[in-house]
């Protein structure tokens, strides 16, 4: 009988044991087509400098973080309706975007740039650029073009990957998007031979922001206290700088 009611006792003592449910997985969205941030591996799975980030912050956090791809159109209406937590895909946090959504703190900066062959010399002068036909990728650097150049031939690409193929190919004469970007994406691979940098670097406040920041939904204010947290962190115990250094040469956080 004392052994039945011992056993009970424990039982009992079982049952009452609050449960501690784990914390769900992190779904964050990214281009995977954005090298060096974001990218397909050769083995199909995405990588770059934003995803070994992500893992970095989850980590501090303790959280599970799974890296989804979603092409750029589709990232603010996918995170307003639940489609994932958090977008983590070089989004610059302008006063358009925060109308929609809330930011992290920035986690680098970003300047933006032209890129030609060569023997082709823009006019920065001309509204027109001297009639080049110019590609660009939704986001600031389209929001800068249109701004300063009104009357220009421009071209807009869902994905970068495209527009370097068509000037790589002749069929646009210049392409204009992010400086870190342009030089691992096109001028440090083979089909960027001929190619460089024209003019000076842009980082135009109205329309490039504040910086780069993981995009989330207003209401999650948690989720954006803990990531702000986990930014500082790796920024404080030298994670970020070995992340960094994996992909770049220089401390692309900035001041």
């Amino acid at each position: 009988m004392k052994n039945k009611l011992l056993g009970f006792i424990a039982a009992v003592g079982i049952a009452l044991t609050p449960i501690v449910a784990a914390a769900a997985d992190i779904t964050l969205a990214t281009e995977a087509a954005y090298p060096p941030f974001n990218f397909r591996a050769a083995d199909g799975s995405i990588a770059g400098f934003e995803v070994d980030l992500g893992q970095a912050l989850c980590k501090k956090m303790n959280r599970t973080c799974i890296f989804v791809a979603q092409n750029w159109d589709g990232m603010i209406p996918g995170l307003l309706v639940k489609k994932f937590d958090g977008i983590f895909a070089s989004m610059s946090i302008t006063e358009e975007r925060k109308k929609q959504i809330d930011f992290t703190d920035p986690y680098y900066q970003t300047a933006a740039s032209f890129v030609a062959p060569d023997e082709t010399k823009i006019d920065f002068s001309d509204k027109t650029l001297g009639g080049l036909k110019v590609g660009t990728v939704p986001g600031v650097s389209e929001c800068y073009l249109e701004k300063a150049y009104p009357n220009a031939s421009i071209q807009v690409y869902q994905n970068s990957e495209e527009m370097f193929l068509d000037v790589s190919s002749g069929r646009l004469d210049a392409v204009f998007s992010d400086k870190i970007q342009l030089d691992f994406g096109l001028l440090k691979t083979e089909r960027g031979k001929g190619f460089s940098f024209q003019g000076d670097s842009i980082s135009d406040p109205g329309c490039f922001g504040e910086g780069v920041g993981i995009g989330l939904r207003k209401e999650d204010t948690e989720l954006r206290e803990a990531l702000n947290k986990a930014i500082k962190e790796v920024r404080e115990d030298g994670t970020y700088k070995a992340i960094n250094d994996k992909y770049f040469s220089y401390d692309i956080y900035g001041k």
